[in-house]
């Protein structure tokens, strides 16, 4: 799974990198060395403007963890963070965004942790892993995104609204495989333009876009335990860590 990513770049740089053809600059979102579920993330997605037809590239936060429209609770979020791509097309909490609603999600890379048995002098504890491309550029994470109405807000108000999205994983290869059995998912920058066209919803075709990050030339490296509780937050998350 994928369960905690960095996500450090600045919006304008995002918008420059995905050729985004919109975005607010008062939708900021702060660095983050420890992004989780339930985090509003940033996302590149297109859309069909209301007023002209046009189909728009934008940039703009969505809440991770996807809920269904029909979910009875922005809770059911929380358990939707992941989408697995074996099944991504039949499952009905996804079938619907993956053949319309794709979006793309911009990661410096992910965590996994490995469980480090006790010993006579330490606790066991769980290890984690920061798994990035050995290149440096920015993991385009595949994604689906969903619109929910929260019953409790009035038509008016526009937080009635609550935008959402998942990431999609596989099983995992390479250096991400010898720390966890699932990864995300990526969109090679050739594939962004077809990834993001909502007129495309061929699944096979679809499937074939999604493609290991960085072609599995990942870096893994053990950082620091800090990482482990989701209050904390800064680039020491990333230090090496003490124990490997």
């Amino acid at each position: 799974m994928c369960g905690r990513y960095v996500s450090t770049r600045a919006p304008q740089d995002l918008a420059g990198l995905f050729r985004v053809t919109s975005w607010d600059p008062q939708e900021a979102l702060a660095p983050s060395w420890n992004v989780a579920p339930t985090d509003d993330v940033w996302s590149v997605l297109e859309r069909t403007d209301r007023h002209t037809g046009e189909v728009v590239r934008r940039l703009r936060p969505l809440r991770w963890g996807l809920v269904p429209s029909w979910a009875k609770s922005l809770d059911t979020g929380a358990k939707m963070i992941n989408a697995r791509a074996e099944t991504v097309a039949q499952k009905p909490a996804y079938r619907s965004a993956f053949a319309k609603r794709r979006c793309l999600l911009p990661a410096d890379g992910f965590y996994e942790w490995v469980s480090v048995p006790a010993t006579g002098r330490t606790k066991a504890y769980k290890q984690p892993y920061f798994i990035t491309p050995t290149d440096g550029r920015v993991m385009a994470m595949a994604g689906l995104y969903a619109w929910w109405r929260d019953p409790g807000v009035p038509d008016d108000d526009p937080a009635a609204w609550v935008a959402t999205c998942t990431v999609i994983t596989t099983e995992a290869t390479d250096a991400a495989g010898r720390i966890h059995p699932r990864m995300p998912l990526a969109v090679a920058p050739d594939d962004w333009d077809t990834w993001l066209d909502p007129a495309h919803d061929e699944p096979a075709e679809l499937h074939a876009l999604l493609t290991t990050p960085a072609a599995g030339h990942l870096d893994a490296r053990a950082v620091s335990t800090a990482v482990n509780d989701v209050r904390n937050n800064g680039p020491h998350l990333l230090d090496p860590a003490d124990h490997q």
